[in-house]
């Protein structure tokens, strides 16, 4: 085929093409996958824009490899042992005989529904125990369900890849055995050999990149470069050295460095984050490309019969039987076996066997691919439709509203995030100080006693349920720290921070640059000074219902600024609005507004 456009130009378009599409799932919170294969589907097979490859050559499948491993590496490196403690047990149970059983399922069906041979069956249901962090974790942001529930999908979507890529590689020697004659012994040597293979050289190299961390060996401008270097070359030595085993290898790498004591990672993390977003919406639309429309119509209505076995049986059954004995409920349980979507491990590992399998003359070899991308396309689509309504229905997800981590448990955080809950919203609020934990607990709040910029918050800190962060500490650096720290968690339009009374008085180069601490709470002259001095007096925080008779317009014109102030609204959606610096707000007909207020002020 001619390609109608140049090869440059072809590369371009994709990174074009995969931010729109990330884009527009952003817009219509739905995961980015169903319109990147699309996409894909479309200037591939359908208007024949892309032949992959012919653009990429003999390095298309070492590019798709190399990208799989980073996205593995950097899923791999939010996964702390301490969550274990809770949910072990029932992680290890489904990634080890768990997905046995889902291997079993999905064998005997492709088997009997599809007509492949056994080999080839057992080489599919192999593939198709991995769940795909690429598709989990917006899943998990769209769904919202409770930590456990979201801890252990997370943990299972990761850990379980390396692991499904593993029982692949075994059951793909044992086809290449019947193939070349070669006995079982030689083909549990290899399995064995990979194994260990890749959990020595991922603790290997994992230790050594911490320790260049942790020693400050490696300049903060060159980590991002470093941590892509050592992990591209581990994955590949990894390879080289015994094939598939680079998948446990990074993995193992991440866990191993995001568990080291005093190793700071949280840089090299964001950057991994934005770089598997970019890997990923390339993946997705050139394995999409490569999709035969002949062999995905060859496969009919068997296709769908697959997908309803996984769906219904395969995936209920494998969790069931995971989670008994454990602590999860069976709302949770329930749950936990209707989410489970196919990413681009599958995708990827079925693309790279395919391949080997054609190469070695076995029938019905180029039906794995189309296959695994109508139960990846299937997955996704059934569960991101169901899955925020299944997760009300059994009440294991967290409210719409989200929750607000505030800084300090002071007298004015208190007061705030009272008013918060009265209206619904979740708080968490942290302090250093035992006796303003303590104040705020018998005020019947949630708290973190610590620092909230320590290792131990980072650990223990359940921020399940916070969308934002208000900087309520009298302390202004506090406040400001704590902003540049969570606005990677929350983005900074949801960052907000009291005005300092000293940012008033310095000369612009001496204040800190709001890219820094946020949006501004309230005004730039009301500090925390002033919001204590108000609650020790006559002050309490009052709210106001607007109504079709009771506009906005008619509160202003009852509202003394002297002597109240507005703190935020509540829309009728419980989303809530808070009065900045800089914005203003337009509360209509249904709205509550919060006013801190003398006591003997009544509106006239």
């Amino acid at each position: 085929m001619d390609n109608m456009i140049p090869d440059l130009l072809i590369l371009g378009l994709i990174g074009l093409l995969g931010f729109l599409c990330q884009w527009l799932a952003w817009r219509v919170s739905l995961p980015a996958i169903l319109f990147l294969l699309l996409t894909g589907i479309l200037i591939g097979p359908t208007f024949e824009l892309l032949d992959v490859n012919e653009l990429f050559g003999d390095l298309l499948f070492p590019f798709i490899s190399l990208s799989v491993a980073i996205i593995l590496f950097e899923g791999s490196l939010t996964l702390k042992l301490q969550e274990l403690r809770d949910i072990g047990k029932s992680v290890r149970n489904m990634v080890s005989y768990g997905a046995l059983i889902n291997a079993t399922i999905t064998t005997v069906a492709t088997h009997y529904v599809i007509g492949l041979s056994w080999s080839l069956s057992a080489l599919f249901g192999a593939i198709m125990v991995v769940t795909g962090p690429t598709v989990i974790m917006p899943m998990l942001r769209s769904v919202k369900p409770n930590a456990r529930i979201s801890k252990a999908l997370r943990w299972e979507g990761i850990v379980i890849d390396p692991l499904g890529a593993l029982l692949a590689v075994l059951v793909f020697e044992w086809i290449v055995a019947q193939q070349t004659s070669a006995s079982l012994t030689h083909v549990a040597l290899i399995f064995t050999q990979t194994i260990l293979l890749g959990i020595v050289l991922g603790v290997i190299c994992g230790h050594c990149f911490g320790l260049l961390l942790r020693k400050h060996w490696i300049p903060d401008y060159l980590q991002n470069y470093a941590a892509i270097a050592f992990v591209g070359s581990a994955f590949a030595l990894s390879n080289t050295l015994m094939h598939e085993s680079g998948l446990l290898t990074v993995t193992i790498m991440g866990i191993w460095l995001s568990n080291m004591k005093d190793v700071h990672i949280r840089d090299i993390l964001n950057f991994k984050e934005s770089l598997t977003i970019i890997l990923v919406s390339a993946l997705f639309i050139i394995l999409a490309a490569r999709i035969n429309f002949d062999t995905l119509l060859q496969l009919g209505w068997g296709a769908v019969i697959i997908l309803l076995v996984m769906q219904f049986i395969a995936r209920p059954l494998k969790v069931f039987v995971s989670t008994v004995g454990s602590g999860f409920s069976l709302p949770e349980r329930t749950l936990l076996a209707w989410i489970g979507p196919r990413g681009i491990i599958a995708a990827a590992v079925s693309a790279v066997f395919a391949l080997r399998l054609e190469e070695l003359q076995l029938e019905n070899a180029e039906l794995i691919v189309p296959l695994a991308f109508s139960v990846i396309i299937g997955t996704v689509v059934i569960q991101s439709a169901t899955a925020r309504t299944f997760a009300r229905f059994l009440k294991v997800s967290e409210p719409d509203t989200e929750g607000y981590l505030i800084i300090g448990a002071n007298p004015v955080a208190i007061s705030i995030a009272t008013a918060l809950e009265n209206a619904g919203v979740k708080t968490l609020l942290c302090d250093t100080q035992w006796e303003n934990i303590s104040e705020a607990r018998m005020n019947g709040l949630t708290t973190y006693y610590g620092n909230p910029l320590s290792q131990h918050a980072d650990i223990y800190m359940e921020l399940s349920g916070l969308g934002g962060m208000l900087g309520l500490s009298p302390y202004h650096s506090q406040n400001t720290a704590a902003a540049l720290r969570f606005k990677e968690d929350f983005g900074i339009r949801q960052v907000f921070t009291l005005a300092s009374a000293e940012d008033e008085k310095r000369n612009a180069k001496h204040r800190a640059s709001g890219f820094y601490k946020g949006q501004v709470l309230f005004a730039e002259n009301i500090g925390y000074r002033d919001l204590s001095r108000m609650i020790r007096g006559e002050y309490q925080i009052k709210t106001t219902q607007l109504t079709q008779t009771y506009q906005y317009s008619d509160w202003l014109d009852t509202h003394d600024p002297e002597h109240s102030i507005l703190l935020f609204a509540l829309d009728e959606q419980k989303k809530i609005h808070f009065v900045t610096v800089g914005s203003s707000l337009s509360p209509e007909a249904g709205w509550s507004l919060f006013t801190l207020k003398a006591i003997n002020q009544d509106e006239k």
